[in-house]
């Protein structure tokens, strides 16, 4: 399964304004780097998002949220939201806002 590129378009259009973004394909879906550190991407039909570990243990107590494990090993610190919880704009805007928060305190690269 190719991943979704319609969701792609929805993450492009709420980060169009910034330049500090660009995107990459990788691992059969495309992540969202901002300053060289990858902050949210697409994995099939989910949204990816890099919250760190204690945003990311609040997260999975959310419906719709999950470890964000494509490998058999979970990421630490990374999450995967299902389609349903990013139907409307405004969860998706939020989604996005949480990990921007997070990465903007990263370090650049």
């Amino acid at each position: 399964m190719a991943y979704d590129e319609q969701l792609e378009k929805r993450l492009n259009k709420l980060i169009a304004k910034r330049n500090d973004f660009y995107a990459q394909k990788m691992f059969g879906g495309v992540g969202f780097f901002l300053h060289g550190n990858m902050c949210f991407g697409i994995w099939k039909d989910h949204l990816i998002l890099r919250l760190g570990e204690s945003q990311a243990k609040n997260a999975f107590t959310k419906k719709n949220v999950k470890p964000f494990d494509i490998t058999g090993r979970a990421m630490k610190g990374w999450i995967m939201v299902a389609p349903a919880g990013t139907k409307s704009d405004m969860a998706l805007k939020q989604w996005v806002i949480q990990a921007i928060d997070f990465v903007f305190q990263l370090p650049r690269k």
